[in-house]
C-alpha cells in the first residue's frame, strides 16, 4: 500500500521536460497579451487618428484682428503717480474687459446669428461630424448648446503690458471667419460708443440735478427774504439803522443848540417871551430823539429786533447764491469733460481673410496620439506584468 502511494506521488511530480515546455507557453501567452494591449492602446488609436486627421477632419480657417480701447486725453503720469496707476485698473482697461465679455456673450451670439445665420454656418454638411453643430454625441439644438459651440470658435487674448486685445475667430470658410471677426469688432465699437454716451449723460444729469436743487434753494431763500421785508416793513435793518442813527445824531445836535440857547436866554432875560417857545422846541426834540431811538432799539418793532432774522435770511440767501454759482460752474465743467474725455476702440490690425487653413495640425495631432498611446501602453504593460508576477 505504501509503495503504491509513493509511485503515484512520483507520477504526479512534473518532469523537467514538462516544465521547460510550460514556460514557453506562458511566455507566448504573455507576449500575446502585450501585443493585444499594444494594438488597443497604440495601433488602433493612431490608426483612427490618421484616418480622421488625414481624410475626415475639416479645414479650419482663423481670422485674427487686434484692437485697443484707449482714452486719447489721458495724460501719462510720472514718478509716484505712474507707480500708483500701475497698481490699479484704469477706466480704459475696465471698458476693455467689458468689450471682451460682450464679444463672448449670448447677446453677441444672437446678433451674429441674426445677421450671419451662424447656426446654419456651423451646421453645414461639409463640416465633419466631430466639428459640426449639433455634434454626433448629442442632438441638442438649443441656443445654450450653440453658445457653448460658439465659445470654442471665438477667443480673445489680452496683453496687459500693451493693452492690446487679440480677437481670433475659427470658422470652416475664410469668408465666415473674417465676417464674424469684423462684425464682432463693429459691435465692440458700438458698445464703447454707448458707454461713452451713457457716461456723458450720467455726468451731465448729475450736474444738472445739482443746478436744479441749487436754483430751488436760491429761489426759496429769496422768497423768504422778500416776504420778511414785506411783512416787517423793513428793507435792510443795518442800513436803515445807520440812517436812523444819523438822524438821531442830528436831532441831538439841534437839541444841544436849543438847550444852550434856552439857557442863555434864561440867564440874560428870565422874563423873555422866547423862553416858552424854546422850551417847547427842546421838549419836541427830546421826544423826536426818543422816538427815533425806539425805532432803532425798541424791543417790539425796532430795527434791532428785526436784524437777527434778517441776517439769518440774508446769510442763507448768500450761501444759496454761492451754491448755485458753484453748481453752474460744475455743470460747465461736466459738459467740457463729457466732450473732451472719450473712449475709443481703435483697430490696430483689421480682420484678415485667411488664404489657407491653419487647423487642424494633422501630422502633429497624429504624432501626439501616437506618443500618448505609447505612454499608456507602457503603463498598462507594467501594471499587467506586475499583476501577473504576483499571481504566479
Amino acid at each position: 500500500m505504501g509503495a503504491e502511494q509513493r509511485t503515484d506521488a512520483l507520477d504526479a511530480t512534473p518532469s523537467p521536460v514538462v516544465l521547460q515546455q510550460a514556460r514557453p507557453s506562458r511566455l507566448k501567452r504573455l507576449l500575446r497579451r502585450f501585443d493585444a494591449i499594444f494594438m488597443l492602446t497604440v495601433l488602433l488609436p493612431t490608426g483612427l487618428a490618421g484616418i480622421y486627421y488625414g481624410a475626415v477632419a475639416s479645414d479650419v480657417y482663423i481670422s485674427e484682428s487686434r484692437f485697443v480701447v484707449k482714452n486719447p486725453q489721458r495724460q501719462t503720469p510720472s514718478g509716484l503717480g505712474a507707480l500708483l496707476q500701475g497698481t490699479a485698473f484704469s477706466r480704459s482697461q475696465d471698458d476693455t474687459y467689458s468689450v471682451h465679455d460682450f464679444v463672448l456673450s449670448r447677446d453677441a451670439l444672437k446678433e451674429l446669428n441674426d445677421k450671419l445665420n451662424l447656426r446654419a454656418a456651423f451646421a453645414n454638411q461639409k463640416i465633419d461630424l466631430v466639428n459640426r453643430f449639433p455634434g454626433p454625441l448629442t442632438r441638442e439644438n438649443s441656443f445654450e448648446a450653440l453658445h457653448r459651440h460658439y465659445l470654442k470658435h471665438v477667443s480673445i487674448d489680452y496683453d496687459t503690458m500693451s493693452s492690446i486685445s487679440i480677437l481670433r475667430v475659427r470658422a470652416f470658410t475664410a469668408e465666415d471667419a473674417r465676417g464674424i471677426n469684423d462684425l464682432l469688432l463693429q459691435m465692440g465699437e458700438r458698445l464703447v460708443n454707448n458707454l461713452n454716451i451713457r457716461s456723458r449723460q450720467d455726468l451731465i444729469q448729475v450736474a444738472e440735478q445739482e443746478v436744479r436743487l441749487a436754483e430751488e434753494r436760491a429761489k426759496g431763500t429769496a422768497a423768504s427774504l422778500s416776504a420778511f421785508r414785506s411783512d416787517r416793513g423793513v428793507f435792510d435793518p443795518a442800513a436803515q439803522s445807520g440812517q436812523q442813527l444819523l438822524a438821531v445824531g442830528r436831532l441831538r445836535e439841534e437839541l444841544l443848540n436849543a438847550e444852550t440857547q434856552l439857557s442863555l436866554v434864561r440867564q440874560v432875560s428870565p422874563n423873555n417871551p422866547q423862553i416858552g417857545g424854546l422850551t417847547s422846541r427842546v421838549e419836541a426834540l427830546r421826544q423826536a430823539i426818543a422816538a427815533e431811538n425806539a425805532r432803532v432799539l425798541g424791543r417790539e418793532g425796532g430795527l434791532s429786533s428785526k436784524s437777527p432774522a434778517y441776517d439769518r435770511l440774508t446769510l442763507e440767501k448768500t450761501f444759496a447764491d454761492r451754491q448755485l454759482a458753484s453748481a453752474m460752474l460744475a455743470l460747465d465743467s461736466a459738459r467740457s469733460e463729457a466732450a473732451r474725455k472719450q473712449l475709443y476702440l481703435e483697430r490696430l490690425v483689421q480682420p484678415n481673410l485667411p488664404d489657407a487653413s491653419v487647423e487642424p495640425r494633422r501630422l502633429r495631432s497624429v504624432l501626439m496620439v501616437l506618443l500618448v498611446g505609447l505612454l499608456v501602453w507602457g503603463v498598462v504593460s507594467l501594471v499587467v506584468a506586475s499583476v501577473r508576477e504576483h499571481t504566479e
